[in-house]
């Protein structure tokens, strides 16, 4: 399973519709689901919402600016080896806040697709989309090019 904690609801309509798509594209190949918590302005009240969803046996992703940079196709092997020994991996997107330290230190593995610093929901549809673009290099797809 592929969980995805995100602090913060979408409002804007079409960003809803990228998540919504990318999700239907995901689940034929593997289970995901998208838990928002509620975005409090306090790290401490974020990780207690974060903290609720987050299994002792879960792989878990931090998506951190100072994180570490993998192409599209070393995300895939590594999402393939986690999916040995882990039921599921669970990726955690902050608020504008960042994250809490307990959060970051509960991480297995930091993450960073840039830089850059990325609008949150804009965000959720490119990890969304590098997912569903990993499952399908680990299934010989053509999609990746």
């Amino acid at each position: 399973m592929i969980k995805i904690l995100c602090v913060g609801k979408l409002k804007e309509k079409y960003l809803i519709e990228l998540i919504q798509d990318y999700t239907k594209r995901i689940n034929k190949y593997h289970s995901i689901t998208i838990i928002e918590v509620k975005d409090e302005n306090s790290l401490i009240k974020e990780k207690e919402h974060l903290q609720k969803y987050i299994s002792p046996k879960d792989y878990v992703i931090t998506l951190e600016i100072t994180g570490q940079m993998l192409n599209s196709e070393q995300l895939a092997i590594k999402i393939a080896n986690l999916w040995i020994s882990y039921p599921t991996i669970t990726f955690v997107i902050g608020s504008s806040l960042g994250l809490h330290e307990d959060i970051k230190k509960r991480s297995n593995f930091a993450l960073s697709f840039s830089k850059f610093t990325f609008p949150h929901g804009l965000f959720r549809g490119i990890l969304l989309e590098q997912i569903y673009r990993s499952l399908k290099i680990n299934n010989h797809e053509t999609y990746h090019k």
